[in-house]
């Protein structure tokens, strides 16, 4: 896959993995995808928990992760933020320099563009299809599985809420519609009419007067991923798989769907793990993501992202004669090589649900996918808890073997038969492993402890035998006997910060489990303490001050004293306010000198305590007394008996000298007179001097000494005086 720091450098103009800006450094749309990525794995029993479980782990992750690269694009006027906590991501609208000023932060792995993805259209065709009767669906009406207590959601081009086939079936409320692109808040909406046409397949009944849907007794919930104009955005996609399991916002409530159905893809041929996350996070929610294989066929190699993601379910087409549409993709898959699609089902000739109530006859995978979708809400209803790994082996275990014998890249495992998925998921023991919490934290060598709960389906009643892989660790029992029970993993964590993925294995005659869990050792809390500036120069006799700043780290919120050393008391006096910071914040260490404060540097010590914790800072103060430079000029002057010498005396202040300074000059022949003019000077300036000689005036070369004088402060400095 093409390096995602590359695909944003040739979007904005950066350069390999040296992000530099261009003139004239353009708005860009940015996903900015954080370094520490949370274990999004969930195996709490109870699904109302696994979701609880879940959100807070991604949430709460994503919080402390993002910080300061929120606080930079707040510093940057960056607009349009948005926190993707379901991938620890950050959605912006930012200038190209400071995508690159992001990319170049440590927290940060990459800064990669919002890419855009075309609606896909459906062929339209002709004739009606026995496509419902063609997967079994009714056989399993007729043993009460309609889909009745399922959600089935569909991330798409929106739904059309006033067709007879769907309204009625729409879960309502303000937690069963979203649209990320803000064009319609609060009411189901499709001005395309595929995600009309796919949500009919899933859950459309009979009111045209024939069987529409898989499901005809679930309910759906919708995210409209394409604007109005057909095209979808990165951020709006990871922005409804993020809705897509808290709708309500609430974590407390299950209100998260069973099935989600995917009818869209990215370019073929290639793969892009750019969803994949969004994935993980769906699977780590018991939630099977079902995507439409794509329409690239008939050659080899034409896969799609994210279809081709390993956690997703690639759904390929046949037509009503179980023959492979010659435009379905075929595999290997771009990403892993392995059998694609997974399975087939029906979409060529699907009759469904249109625009204005109407119903059309149309084509492709993207209506094979569906299918799918609402076989799983019935085989959920039937068999509540089933993982997704589970739905995956049900689905494929019932499908028809058609083409070449075994799973290939034409058909997968075959066509769906929900059925025989059904029959397969009674008579077949098994046993599922779950894992809570699948994220623990401890302190450097502490101990956690984990839940591994073993359930049987199927007849199973074999005994389990537990292990855990990525660190050592102790179960108790280490069999879970019967087929199901609960076992308790007791784990070390190491010494140091970071986090460690565990694998949770149950074996039992020959079937083999996995689950994973992360075990996160946190820094002890503690925090940082800064000041600024690192010197301050000040006059004897006056004042300056440090801001001091307090810096929580790793849930820090104890009380820190703060204290100064190190100046002399000649010097004068320091102060902290407050002495005492609560949890993190800022404080101020203020110097006032005294008059008589000696000048020279002094190296200040600000040492901050919270119980055993403690730190220091240096500052210097740098103390300059008042005083003053005088000079003359011209430094030589030559005149003859009789005529007069001007000299300009200049005083200038340092340390903040304010006094007035008196000249006066010595070392002159007899027979001369001086008269000065702007004498004494005030703080600074210049005065004159005029040496009149005579006729009589010994000649020679003279030295002048100037004397300035104030107070005690008495400096000198001489000139040349030349009678001819």
């Amino acid at each position: 896959m093409r390096s995602l720091v590359a695909a944003v450098a040739a979007s904005i103009g950066l350069s390999g993995t040296t992000l530099t800006t261009p003139a004239p450094d353009p708005f860009v749309d940015v996903i900015v995808v954080m370094k520490s990525q949370a274990t999004p794995t969930i195996n709490a029993p109870d699904r109302r928990e696994r979701l609880r479980q879940l959100e807070k782990a991604l949430r709460d992750h994503a919080d402390v992760t993002q910080r300061g690269a929120r606080a930079l694009l707040a510093t940057r006027k960056a607009t349009s933020v948005v926190p993707l906590w379901i991938v620890n991501a950050i959605g912006a609208h930012v200038r190209a320099s400071v995508a690159a000023e992001l990319a170049r932060r440590p927290d940060v792995r990459e800064v990669r563009p919002s890419t855009t993805i075309q609606a896909p259209a459906a062929e339209v065709a002709g004739g009606i299809e026995p496509n419902v009767a063609q997967v079994n669906a009714p056989a399993l009406w007729d043993l009460g599985y309609r889909g009745q207590g399922m959600v089935v959601a569909s991330m798409d081009t929106g739904v059309d809420i006033s067709h007879p086939e769907l309204a009625a079936r729409w879960r309502g409320g303000t937690n069963s519609w979203y649209d990320p692109n803000g064009q319609h808040r609060s009411t189901p909406v499709d001005l395309a009419g595929h995600g009309t046409q796919t949500m009919g397949v899933m859950v459309g009944g009979d009111a045209g007067g024939t069987s529409i849907g898989v499901a005809p007794d679930a309910r759906w919930i919708a995210v409209k991923i394409f604007n109005d104009r057909g095209q979808a955005s990165s951020t709006a996609i990871h922005l409804g798989y993020q809705w897509l399991l808290d709708p309500d916002g609430n974590p407390a409530t299950a209100d998260a769907p069973n099935v989600v159905n995917n009818s869209w893809t990215m370019s073929a041929g290639s793969c892009s793990l750019e969803f994949q996350p969004d994935l993980r996070t769906l699977r780590a929610a018991g939630i099977l993501p079902v995507f439409a294989a794509g329409n690239y066929g008939p050659t080899t190699g034409t896969s799609a992202s994210p279809a081709n993601n390993p956690e997703a379910l690639a759904v390929g087409s046949v037509d009503d004669n179980s023959l492979i549409d010659p435009y379905s993709s075929r595999g290997p898959s771009g990403c892993t090589q392995g059998i694609y699609p997974q399975l087939v089902a029906p979409g060529t000739d699907i009759r469904t649900t249109d625009l204005y109530g109407g119903y059309l006859d149309v084509s492709g995978t993207s209506l094979a996918a569906p299918h799918v979708a609402g076989a799983l809400a019935l085989l959920l209803q039937a068999s509540p808890g089933l993982t997704p790994d589970r739905q995956r082996d049900a689905l494929q275990a019932g499908a028809v073997d058609l083409g070449t014998p075994g799973p290939d890249n034409d058909y997968g495992s075959g066509r769906l038969d929900v059925l025989a998925s059904y029959n397969w998921l009674r008579s077949t023991p098994d046993f599922g492993i779950t894992v809570t919490p699948a994220a623990a934290s401890v302190l450097p060598g502490g101990t956690a402890s984990y839940t591994a709960t073993v359930s049987g389906s199927g007849g199973f009643t074999g005994d389990v035998a537990l292990s855990v892989s990525g660190l050592a660790g102790s179960f108790n029992p280490s069999v879970v006997s019967g087929g199901s029970g609960t076992s308790v993993l007791t784990v070390t964590g190491p010494t140091t910060p970071g986090t460690t993925a565990l694998s949770i294995t149950g074996s039992s005659a020959g079937l083999s489990h996995s689950v994973a869990a992360s075990l996160t050792v946190v820094p002890p809390p503690d925090y940082g303490l800064a000041a600024s500036p690192g010197s301050r120069v000040v006059s004897a006799g006056g004042s300056t001050a440090f801001a001091l700043t307090v810096s929580p780290t790793n849930g820090f919120a104890g009380d820190v004293s703060l204290a100064v050393s190190g100046l002399p008391a000649a010097v004068g006096s320091a102060t902290v306010s407050p002495a005492v910071v609560h949890g993190g914040g800022s404080a101020q260490l203020s110097i006032t000198t005294s008059a008589s404060a000696p000048a020279g540097t002094y190296a200040l010590t600000v040492t901050s305590t919270s119980g055993s914790l403690s730190h220091q800072v240096s500052v210097s103060l740098v103390v300059n007394r008042p005083d003053f430079a005088v000079a003359i000029s011209p430094a030589s002057s030559t005149v003859t008996r009789g005529q007069t010498a001007t000299y300009t005396a200049n005083i200038t202040p340092t340390g903040g000298f304010t006094g007035a300074v008196t000249l006066s000059t010595s070392g002159l022949p007899s027979n001369v007179t001086t008269s000065w003019t702007g004498n004494p000077v005030t703080t600074s300036g210049a005065a004159t001097v005029k040496i009149r000689t005579t006729s009589t005036t010994t000649r020679g070369t003279f030295t002048i000494k100037l004397t300035a004088t104030t107070g005690s402060l008495t400096h000198q400095t001489t000139a040349a005086l030349v009678i001819r």
